[in-house]
């Protein structure tokens, strides 16, 4: 997996009028963890962070804190948006270690076109990632899931991946994805317009029997 380096600094104010003025001048505060040390308040440029942001794949940060002796490797383990604008505006980062396996979120990719789609059926995309746990060298950017032999009816299932040198979580009978019929709208047919006309003499001509007796 490739590694992308990132530069950060280090927050010492972490008070929110300083947080707010910071993500003003396009800086976004995040935090930095890493095993049997203490966490470290962060911030990076906005641009900086978007190739870990808007990706499909996973991939390895090589983490350069201003003022640090040397860089550490990490993920990014979480990111909070704006509700309203949409922007990153908080992020968690965590530190690896090269001996030590590290449990990740990978993004599934679908492959090929199913045969069933080309007789009519639709894809239907349930899971879009997955819950691994391998050592770093062996995350995967994301898990490729071949859909061209489905046909209509068929799915692939967390039980069917098998990935060397990594751990896949999940109930195996869960589906991923699978090519279902198309579906089908279900029109009313309207009353002919001959039984509303017939139905309408009947009380008509009830009405009148009902008049002619009072009369008697």
């Amino acid at each position: 997996m490739a590694t992308m380096n990132l530069s950060a600094q280090k927050r010492d104010d972490l008070g929110n009028s300083t947080t707010k003025t910071a993500r003003k001048k396009g800086m976004i505060p995040g935090v930095f963890y890493i095993k049997n040390a203490p966490a470290v308040a962060i911030s990076v440029k906005d641009t900086a962070l978007n190739p870990f942001v808007y990706t499909s794949e996973v991939r390895i940060i090589n983490l350069q804190i201003e003022g640090a002796e040397k860089a550490q490797n990490c993920i990014l383990k979480d990111i909070q948006f704006d509700p309203v604008s949409d922007k990153p505006i908080h992020f968690d980062l965590l530190g690896i270690s090269e001996n030590e396996k590290i449990k990740v979120e990978v993004p599934i990719k679908l492959v090929g076109a199913p045969v069933g789609v080309r007789d009519g059926g639709v894809i239907q995309h349930v899971l879009h990632s997955l819950e691994v746990e391998c050592l770093p060298v062996h995350i995967p950017s994301h898990i490729d899931v071949d859909i061209s032999g489905l046909a209509i009816g068929d799915a692939v299932h967390i039980g069917d991946l098998k990935i060397e040198n990594v751990e896949i979580f999940g109930t195996e009978t869960a589906t991923i994805v699978a090519v279902v019929p198309p579906a089908v709208e279900k029109v009313e047919t309207p009353a002919a317009e001959g039984e509303t006309a017939a139905a309408e003499p009947e009380v008509i001509a009830k009405g009148k029997k009902e008049e002619e007796g009072e009369e008697k």
